[in-house]
């Protein structure tokens, strides 16, 4: 798992925040300077206007040169040298970045045809509030005009093999899905924004256009309390986290091993299958995010493909961790294909689990039961962990580690009785503890009875079916 983007803007203090917007700003300003020149050379080219100097025969609007950024230590440079984006690459940048940082730039585009009393087509384009955004399309006219070669090459900077796209610095999506990527509004990744104007490591926005949220975790492995066989498979999970790459590279496996490293966590709920996500994702350093897989299934035919493989590629670029709950709804065995839903509801589950298959990263999936996960699917796993609900020992261990430091126990508690005579999964014992702990303050006191424990219990065991 490895991320292109080696910068972490969260981890600079306070004081230095504002020194990296600074830096930035002064190599955004070079960059716009060099963008208004693209622009005056482009208008120039395409209109030659009367009373204006014309540009000398054959000049093209490659002949201004973008700034050097090469000594910048600016994080919109670093971006640019890691990634090492091209001439036409840093155009498409500053130009997605132009409505933010200084829209009156782009008023030129409001020129009409006045053969026609409408916009130039060649111009692209979308307004919104009033304002020019561009699009792919004003991209290539400004680098291209008619060149068809020009065109063609400026076009597949938006292809998923190329920079732009596949390190998920521009978010390219037509308004409409019937519409070609030229009409996409030309558009920065959510956190390339943050990056660039605010020097922070901004977070994509869950939404039905992307279906994951980061999922973490305060507590550390020793709060966590599983069955021993568990804690051991879980281990491997985190050697491959560590060595991997050792395995694929050093020792030249890639080619005979798949990418990536895909574990299925099944048991009852409550017995830490997502916890145990949040912790690997604590421990080996990488983000954690969560497959909402009700928002996942569109209506729009190709939606769905196109969405989830926002959330892959992102995940692949940035080494997240993938981590699918209740993941039997998309994955569970499946009858007879009876209508058309259920045959796209098939190539829904065809694509992603080609994408997870291709993941050069970890993908966790969870269920609450093995059996409920189709044959075909559990064969394509690295392994599968059974998170039971916890022993009696497990339980006590489990009481004795949630309550706060500040709670007293009545003297009428037996934390071991408790253990003994209640089977409850971990996460439920949290409910209880939570649940006797308000009862506690309600009465303005520290102090926990036997009964504000047996309440809670009560009401977990009745919202399991329990007597």
């Amino acid at each position: 798992m490895n991320s292109r983007l080696n910068i972490e803007p969260t981890a600079l203090a306070a004081d230095n925040q504002n020194k990296a917007v600074q830096d930035n700003v002064g190599d955004l300003e070079r960059e716009l300077i060099w963008l208004a020149g693209l622009l005056d050379s482009r208008f120039k080219l395409y209109f030659k206007p009367e009373g204006v100097a014309p540009l000398p025969e054959g000049a093209s609007v490659f002949d201004l040169d973008a700034p050097d950024l090469s000594e910048s230590s600016s994080l919109y440079a670093g971006v640019i040298t890691q990634n090492l984006l091209n001439y036409e690459e840093r155009a498409a940048l500053i130009l997605a970045l132009t409505p933010l940082l200084r829209p009156q730039m782009l008023d030129i585009f409001f020129t009409k045809n006045s053969t026609f009393d409408r916009r130039f087509t060649e111009f692209g384009g979308v307004i919104q509030g009033g304002d020019f955004i561009p699009t792919v399309e004003t991209l290539v006219f400004i680098l291209a005009e008619g060149d068809l070669a020009l065109r063609l090459r400026v076009m597949q900077l938006f292809d998923s093999a190329h920079t732009l796209v596949r390190e998920n610095i521009c978010n390219i999506s037509p308004v409409n899905s019937t519409d070609n990527i030229l009409k996409a509004p030309l558009r920065l990744a959510d956190d390339y924004i943050s990056l660039f104007l605010q020097a922070s490591k901004g977070e994509p926005q869950f939404s039905q256009h992307f279906p994951a949220k980061k999922i973490k975790t305060d507590l550390s492995w020793d709060d966590l309390v599983l069955h021993p066989n568990t804690a051991r498979q879980i281990q491997e999970i985190n050697t491959w986290v560590e060595y991997g790459k050792t395995l694929t590279d050093d020792w030249a496996m890639g080619s005979k091993i798949r990418p990536g490293y895909r574990a299925l966590f099944y048991g009852p709920p409550g017995t830490g299958k997502t916890m145990t996500a949040c912790l690997l994702g604590k421990t080996t350093g990488h983000e954690v995010y969560k497959i909402d897989l009700s928002m996942v299934v569109s209506k729009y035919i190709g939606e769905t493909e196109k969405n989830l493989s926002k959330v892959f590629d992102m995940a692949e670029s940035k080494g997240w961790i993938l981590f699918f709950d209740e993941a039997d709804a998309l994955f569970g065995k499946r009858t007879e294909t009876q209508n058309s839903h259920d045959r796209y509801a098939n190539q829904e589950v065809a694509f992603l689990l080609q994408r997870i298959e291709s993941f050069d990263g970890v993908v966790i999936l969870s269920s609450n039961l093995k059996d409920n996960i189709d044959d075909a699917f559990a064969r394509r796993f690295e392994s599968m962990i059974f998170f039971p609900i916890p022993k009696k020992e497990e339980r006590l261990k489990i009481w004795q580690k949630s309550f706060s430091a500040k709670a007293e126990l009545d003297e009428s508690i037996n934390l071991v009785n408790v253990a003994k005579d209640f089977d409850l999964a971990g996460g439920a014992i949290i409910n209880v503890v939570r649940y006797a702990s308000m009862l506690a303050i309600s009465r303005g006191q520290t102090r926990i009875l036997m009964d504000d424990i047996q309440q809670g219990i009560s009401r977990e065991y009745r919202k399991e079916g329990k007597r």
